[in-house]
C-alpha cells in the first residue's frame, strides 16, 4: 500500500519529525494509521496518534475500532511493513522495529470483513 502520508512527507521531514516527537514525549510513540483505498471501514476522524510505548498492539486495535465504531462481526487488521503485527506486542517494540524505515510508525486498516458462518 502507498501511504498518502509518505507520499506528502519526505523522508527528512518525517525523521525530523519523529525525532522532536520522541524527545519531548519519551515514554510515547507517534503513530499514523491509514485507510487502504478500498478498504470498507468507516473514515478515520484523524490519523496521527501519539500512543504510551507500553499500549500494546491489541489495546491500539480497541481504541481504533472505539473510534470507528466498528461492529464486532468486522475484521480490522493492521499491517506494519507488510505484516500483522502481534497482539502482545507493545507499541514501543512496533517503533523500534519500524524506526529505520519510517521514523513514524504507520499502520494500514486494509478492507476485510467477516462474514457469520
Amino acid at each position: 500500500m502507498k501511504f498518502q502520508y509518505k507520499e506528502d512527507h519526505p523522508f527528512e521531514y518525517r525523521k525530523k519529525e519523529g525525532e522532536k516527537i520522541r524527545k519531548k514525549y519519551p515514554d510515547r510513540v507517534p503513530v499514523i494509521v491509514e485507510k487502504a483505498p478500498k478498504a470498507r471501514v468507516p473514515d478515520l476522524d484523524k490519523r496521527k496518534y501519539l500512543v504510551p510505548s507500553d499500549l500494546t498492539v491489541g489495546q491500539f486495535y480497541f481504541l481504533i475500532r472505539k473510534r470507528i465504531h466498528l461492529r464486532p462481526e468486522d475484521a480490522l487488521f493492521f499491517f506494519v511493513n507488510n505484516t500483522i503485527p502481534p497482539t502482545s506486542a507493545t507499541m514501543g517494540q512496533l517503533y523500534e522495529v519500524s524506526l529505520a524505515h519510517l521514523f513514524l510508525l504507520l499502520l494500514e486498516c486494509p478492507e476485510e470483513h467477516i462474514s457469520s458462518l
